[in-house]
């Protein structure tokens, strides 16, 4: 008696080709991704930074007017004549004025109306709304009306003489000693709005349970507030105080409406001073000059401060791409 056996199929393995493919799938997904997702961002980084930035260094090499050919190539001849001149050195000094006196009056400014602001308060929101108002106005409209508020016998003199303070009238913007501070009051009271936003959003990352086991253990608001909020608020801090310098580097639409740098270049900054020689006195070359160092100036301190004060923030946010 014979039975009939069932051949066995054994499975066969894939092939080594459509193994591979499988693996590559995957890889060339998300290199399809950051090319639709980066392409656009980029082509714009390129041609609205990267390439306006390499057409000022070209043109900073030539004495050119902004007309005809560009035939009288200098060298670094401009940049040597701008980092040589006093009244771009001043401008230099300005600016670092300026970021210095944000950090040593904004930061403790923003900070304790941040705190203040924070806490539990009959209208609160609408103390918030007019913290942040000024801000949100344009820096041509707020150079101009405390242009029209400082001028002689203007608002601003005209409510010191009614609070007895006639003694603290000054040609506020018209005095070289302190037309630069004038601007500096005009521009905390524009911007300080901001750093008490951006504090505010930091406060609420800074957990209540903290606050209530430092009562707990017997700490005072004072103490809790240096040993436990503050610490927890150092990222937020950095950022703005990064965000403050940069912008103090760069400032100039207020200063420009408000003084065009003088008098007698006391409130010139770098970038009214680029303005003053490349357009109104078509020394584009120079002006390139001037703005290839003012970039050059900010750049490296971004990469210092991202390197040294930031570091700490930066470390593990990245995260790897999920397939």
């Amino acid at each position: 008696m014979t039975t009939a056996t069932t051949p066995v199929r054994t499975p066969q393995r894939a092939s080594a080709p459509a193994v591979t493919a499988r693996k590559h799938r995957p890889g060339v997904r998300r290199r399809l991704e950051l090319v639709l997702l980066l392409g656009p961002a980029l082509l714009l980084f390129i041609g609205f930074v990267l390439v306006p930035i390499g057409i000022a260094a070209f043109y900073s090499v030539f004495n050119w007017n902004g007309f005809g050919p560009l035939d009288d190539f200098v060298g670094f001849d401009n940049y040597a004549d701008a980092l040589g001149g006093t009244v771009f050195q001043s401008a230099i000094v300005h600016n670092l004025i300026i970021a210095g006196l944000s950090i040593v009056v904004q930061l403790p400014l923003s900070i304790g109306l941040a705190l203040l602001l924070n806490r539990k308060l009959r209208g609160r929101a609408v103390l918030r709304a007019l913290v942040f108002a000024p801000y949100v106005l344009s820096e041509a409209i707020t150079a101009v009306v405390w242009s029209l508020m400082l001028q002689p016998s203007g608002f601003a003199d005209q409510v010191l003489k009614s609070a007895g303070l006639g003694g603290l009238v000054h040609n506020w913007l018209a005095d070289p000693g302190i037309v630069l501070y004038t601007l500096f009051a005009v521009i905390t009271w524009k911007y300080v709005g901001f750093g008490i936003i951006l504090l505010l959003a930091g406060l609420q990352g800074v957990p209540a349970e903290l606050r209530e086991a430092a009562a707990l253990d017997g700490a005072s608001a004072w103490q809790t507030t240096r040993h436990v909020v503050l610490p927890l608020l150092g990222p937020t801090i950095r950022i703005w105080i990064f965000l403050s310098v940069i912008g103090s580097l760069q400032l100039f639409d207020v200063v420009w409406i408000m003084t065009q740098g003088g008098p007698a270049n006391a409130s010139t900054t770098m970038a009214t001073y680029l303005i003053d020689h490349g357009f109104k006195r078509y020394e584009f070359g120079f002006g390139s000059a001037v703005a290839v160092i003012l970039f050059v100036i900010c750049f490296v301190f971004a990469l210092l401060y991202q390197r040294f004060a930031l570091r700490r923030d930066t470390q593990g946010a990245l995260t790897r791409m999920v397939g």
